[in-house]
C-alpha cells in the first residue's frame, strides 16, 4: 500500500511540475541592440532598418541601423527580414481570473451582490496560469484583468504578463470600476423570444442614486463610520479612476454619456457595439471607446452582418479615440488577428497596430510607460517573423517585458511537440 501511495504522489508531483508556466524572466543583465527589421513604432510611424536599443529595461534609442553608432558591448539581435512591434495590450479581459471555462471552482471574476465598487480584480489575478502563456506567445504582453457580475463590478488593473506574484504583475493598480448598464432586453432562450426589460428605468435610476450618495459620502470629511463599498469609488470623483461603462446600444450610451457628465466623471465606453451612429457625440464629449470583438456578430438584427468588421475603420475616420479588445481570457491570443480583420475592412495599417498598443495604452492610463517604440519608454516589443495580425503568418520570435526577454514557451506548443513526435514514428 505505502509503495502504491508513493508512486501516485511522484506520479502528481511530476505531472503538477511538468505543468507549470515557465519561470519569470530575469531583470535585464546588459544592454541590448535589435538591428534591422522594420519596426511598427505604435503611433502611425514606421522605421524600415531600424536599430532599438534597450539598456535597464528601457528604450534608449530608435534609429536608422544605417547610423554610425557604437555597439559595442551590446548583446545585437538581427532583425533582417523581420518585424517589430511594441507589446500588444489586452482591454477588458478575464486573463488570469478564469483558468477553465467549465470548472467553476477556477472562477474567480466576479462576486455576489450587485454594487461591488470596492471587489479588486488585482488581488485575484493568477501569475501561474497555463492560460498566460500561450496568449504571450502571441505577442500580448499587458493585460487590463477586469472584473464582471453585478451592476458595479469593481476595480480593474493593467498588469504585466511574466510575473512572480500579482504585486510584480501590477502595472497600474486600479484603473477604474467597471458599470455593467443595464438591458433594455434579453432573449428568453425557453421561450425562443425577446423579453422588455420592464426595470429598466429603475434600474438606471439605481446607478444615478448609487453615485449620487457615492459622491456626498466621498466629499464628507468628518466621517462617523467607514463605508467599504463608497470609499472605493472616491477615485471617480477625484479624477484618479476612470468609469468603465460597458453598453453596446446607441441609446444606452447616450444615456450613460449624460450620466458621466452629470457626475463629472472621466467615462469610457466599453463593447460599444453601435458606436458608429454616436461619432459625432462620443467626439464632442471626449469619451474614449473599447471596441469589442471585430469577430463578432452585431450588437442589433438590423444592423449590416459585417458591421463589427467595419466599425474600428469609421470610428478612426470620425476621429474618436478608440482601441481594438477580445472579451475573455484565452482568446486574448487572438488580438492581434481582431485588428487584421479590421485592416481588411478598411482600417489603415499603422492604425491597427495602434488600437491594441498606443490607443489601448492612453486609454487605461498607461501611455507614459508602453504602447510605442519611443525613447525613454519600457523596453517592452515583440520580433516577428512575418505579419503579426495575420494569422497565417504571424510567429513571434523574442519578445521582452521591461528589457527581459521572456520565454515564449507554453502548453499547448508543448502538446503539439509531444503529439508530433507520435505520428512523426508513425505510432
Amino acid at each position: 500500500m505505502q509503495k502504491i501511495i508513493f508512486i501516485a504522489i511522484m506520479a502528481l508531483t511530476s505531472w503538477t511540475l511538468a505543468a507549470q508556466s515557465p519561470v519569470p524572466a530575469a531583470a535585464q543583465a546588459g544592454p541590448i541592440a535589435i538591428v534591422g527589421g522594420t519596426a511598427h513604432l505604435g503611433n502611425g510611424q514606421v522605421v524600415e532598418n531600424a536599430l532599438i536599443t534597450l539598456e535597464a529595461g528601457k528604450i534608449t534609442r530608435v534609429d536608422q541601423a544605417s547610423a554610425k553608432i557604437d555597439l559595442s558591448g551590446f548583446t545585437k539581435i538581427d532583425a533582417t527580414g523581420k518585424h517589430i512591434y511594441p507589446g500588444f495590450i489586452a482591454a477588458n479581459t478575464q486573463l488570469g481570473l478564469v483558468e477553465i471555462g467549465a470548472v467553476n471552482a477556477t472562477h474567480d471574476e466576479a462576486e455576489t451582490g450587485d454594487f461591488n465598487p470596492n471587489t479588486r480584480a488585482l488581488i485575484a489575478y493568477n501569475t501561474d496560469s497555463q492560460v498566460t502563456p500561450t496568449v504571450r506567445s502571441r505577442g500580448v504582453l499587458y493585460a487590463q484583468t477586469t472584473p464582471q457580475g453585478g451592476r458595479l463590478s469593481g476595480s480593474s488593473s493593467i498588469v504585466q504578463l511574466d510575473a512572480w506574484n500579482w504585486e510584480d504583475a501590477a502595472v497600474l493598480a486600479d484603473d477604474g470600476l467597471h458599470l455593467e448598464w443595464p438591458r433594455r432586453r434579453s432573449y428568453n432562450w425557453r421561450q425562443g423570444e425577446w423579453t422588455k426589460n420592464e426595470s429598466y428605468d429603475a434600474q438606471v435610476r439605481e446607478i444615478a442614486d448609487f453615485l449620487e450618495q457615492s459622491r456626498a459620502y466621498c466629499a464628507t470629511t468628518n466621517r462617523k463610520e467607514h463605508n467599504l463599498r463608497l470609499a472605493a469609488t472616491c477615485g471617480l470623483f477625484s479624477g484618479q479612476q476612470r468609469l468603465f461603462v460597458h453598453a453596446d446600444l446607441a441609446k444606452d450610451m447616450e444615456q450613460a454619456i449624460l450620466l458621466g457628465q452629470q457626475f463629472g466623471l472621466q467615462l469610457v465606453l466599453v463593447g460599444a457595439g453601435e458606436s458608429y451612429l454616436i461619432t459625432d457625440l462620443l467626439k464632442t464629449a471626449n469619451v474614449p471607446v473599447i471596441l469589442g470583438s471585430t469577430h463578432a456578430l452585431p450588437a442589433t438584427l438590423d444592423s449590416d452582418v459585417d458591421q463589427p468588421y467595419k466599425t474600428p475603420a469609421q470610428l478612426a475616420a470620425a476621429g474618436v479615440q478608440f482601441c481594438l479588445s477580445h472579451e475573455g481570457y484565452w482568446e486574448q491570443r487572438n488580438l492581434p488577428f481582431q485588428a487584421g480583420t479590421a485592416v481588411a475592412y478598411g482600417l489603415p495599417y499603422e492604425r491597427a497596430v495602434q488600437a491594441i498598443t498606443l490607443d489601448a495604452a492612453r486609454i487605461l492610463g498607461v501611455a507614459d510607460r508602453l504602447g510605442s517604440l519611443e525613447t525613454g519608454k519600457d523596453a517592452s516589443l515583440l520580433i516577428t517573423s512575418g505579419d503579426a495580425l495575420d494569422m497565417r503568418t504571424s510567429t513571434v520570435e523574442v519578445a521582452f517585458i521591461a528589457g527581459r526577454q521572456i520565454d515564449l514557451d507554453n502548453k499547448q506548443a508543448a502538446l503539439y511537440r509531444k503529439f508530433k513526435t507520435k505520428y512523426d514514428r508513425g505510432e
